[in-house]
């Protein structure tokens, strides 16, 4: 190691200001990317009276920013490795801020909805580059694990925080607030980058493979819109048969671009990285178990409890606790037992909170029915997503870190939308057939519909760990990386 790259390194440990403070920063900028994809959905009612949205146009106030954000990902994160993560990261804070004070002062609903397309579009150039930002600047492993972990939890706090906000802002100042929130977020992390991340190298664009770049963008756009309208058309309409079999048409040509490009624009070298492969597959069939329970508890607590919009993101308070533990632990225990027996054991004790609230009855209460599930649940989850966060980026050179966090987070977007997907079919086919059957209220059969969706989450969630479980041998993050020499593989499901 080069004397620039140890002085370098210790001036961005995190036992210096400037270390905590760099990953205070790129944890506020993943802390809006996750808050912003649940926040709106408590505003929704209040949305549609004001805007004068029809039922069937209000939910691209929601898909808009997912469909964006998901199909932008993988072009986002590489080129951040491309022109550089600091330039793409102010970027995207722009036109993220930019987006959210254009829809909170939107006063038709299709410049909300553009608005929230281009929100996605910022996100998606925000979270690969902070993500990758963190694992080039800590090498240490301990303070990279400890990053992690923190990043981890950040993740968490930003979906349940997105309730919370939601409702306190919708019920106070107004809808319009839950937009005009991240104005001021995005000015504070835009001048912490110049002044806290080093300054980029030259843009390494010759050859750029713009041909690639329109290939995988147009391929996942079309993938996350064929997973996000699927449950109104139906999943067997020729509809989206048809665009499924576009979308996997599309990515294919665009492997075989990436295979035949003297300068491809995604390697397909990254996927023989130990571990990077499996870990994003395993994170996108447990996030399509986990982040339905949002859905379906929000609607339980809202339609058949008759919480408040403020009382519904209270109750969620305890989900963030339990992250901040889980991911304070998970991240110390890396070096120890490596991120595999972590992930495996999250999984499980996560699928068992799960479990506990799929048994929510008609006339539940918070106290017994929620908040222990509630609490396992996190528990579990908090020590998951931190492991596989780590495994994903272990191994992978800095040239190639935006392209990582790119892929694991386009992992996560597929995941959500594809477990809403299936688990909202399932629990609607449920409720629909204890309705049929003429013994049950509406109340019992929603509530029936949204355990049946909960404990379909809790089999996806256990069956991400039963993946990791499968994998290859289980490495132990030990060693600092560097520029020159990148650090083992960490295995959690490969």
């Amino acid at each position: 190691m080069t004397a620039t790259h140890i002085k370098d390194a210790e001036s961005t440990s995190l036992g210096s200001r400037r270390g905590v403070a760099i990953l205070l920063l790129l944890s506020l900028v993943q802390f809006m990317d996750v808050l912003d994809a649940s926040i709106l959905n408590i505003a929704l009612p209040s949305i549609k009276h004001d805007l004068g949205f029809s039922q069937q146009s209000l939910q691209w106030v929601i898909d808009g920013y997912l469909l964006t954000y998901g199909g932008f990902l993988l072009l986002g994160g590489r080129i951040a490795d491309l022109l550089g993560r600091r330039a793409v990261l102010v970027t995207g804070l722009v036109v993220f801020a930019g987006s959210s004070l254009t829809g909170g002062l939107a006063h038709s609903s299709s410049l909300l909805v553009g608005a929230r397309f281009a929100q996605g579009l910022g996100a998606a150039m925000l979270s690969p580059a902070a993500l990758s930002s963190l694992t080039t600047t800590f090498r240490a492993a301990r303070d990279r694990n400890t990053a992690l972990g923190v990043w981890g939890a950040v993740s968490g706090l930003g979906g349940a925080a997105g309730v919370l906000f939601g409702g306190l802002l919708t019920e106070g100042p107004g809808w319009r607030w839950v937009l005009f929130v991240n104005v001021p977020l995005s000015a504070v992390a835009f001048a912490g980058a110049f002044l806290l991340l080093r300054k980029d190298p030259k843009a390494r664009l010759a050859g750029f493979d713009a041909l690639g770049a329109v290939l995988v963008t147009g391929g996942m756009l079309l993938l996350v819109y064929a997973l996000v309208k699927a449950p109104d058309v139906g999943w067997g309409s020729i509809r989206t048969l048809a665009e499924l079999a576009a979308a996997a048409l599309t990515l294919v040509g665009f492997v075989v671009n990436e295979l035949r490009v003297s300068h491809p624009l995604i390697p397909m070298s990254i996927l023989r990285v130990k571990g990077v492969a499996l870990a994003d597959l395993t994170q996108m069939v447990a996030v399509g178990g986990f982040v339905p329970m949002f859905f379906f508890l929000t609607l339980y607590m809202q339609t058949v409890l008759h919480y408040s919009p403020i009382q519904t993101g209270v109750a969620y308070l305890p989900l963030t606790g339990g992250f901040i533990i889980a991911s304070g632990i998970s991240s110390q225990l890396f070096a120890r037992v490596g991120t595999k027996p972590v992930v495996v054991a999250g999984a499980v004790i996560a699928a068992g909170g799960l479990y506990w609230l799929s048994r929510i009855p008609v006339h539940g209460s918070y106290v017994a029915d929620i908040l222990p599930g509630i609490l396992v649940t996190s528990l579990g989850a908090g020590g998951v997503f931190v492991g596989l966060t780590t495994a994903a980026n272990a191994g992978v050179d800095e040239s190639r870190a935006g392209l990582a966090a790119g892929l694991l987070n386009t992992g996560q977007q597929l995941g959500t939308a594809l477990g809403l997907a299936i688990l909202s079919a399932l629990a609607t086919a449920r409720a629909n057939s204890l309705l049929d059957g003429g013994h049950d209220t509406v109340a019992q059969a929603a509530s029936g519909g949204y355990a049946r969706g909960l404990l379909g989450g809790a089999a996806l969630v256990l069956a991400g760990g039963v993946i990791a479980l499968l994998g290859a041998r289980n490495t132990r993050q030990t060693t600092a990386v560097t520029e020159d020499e990148a650090q083992p593989a960490l295995d959690t499901a490969a």
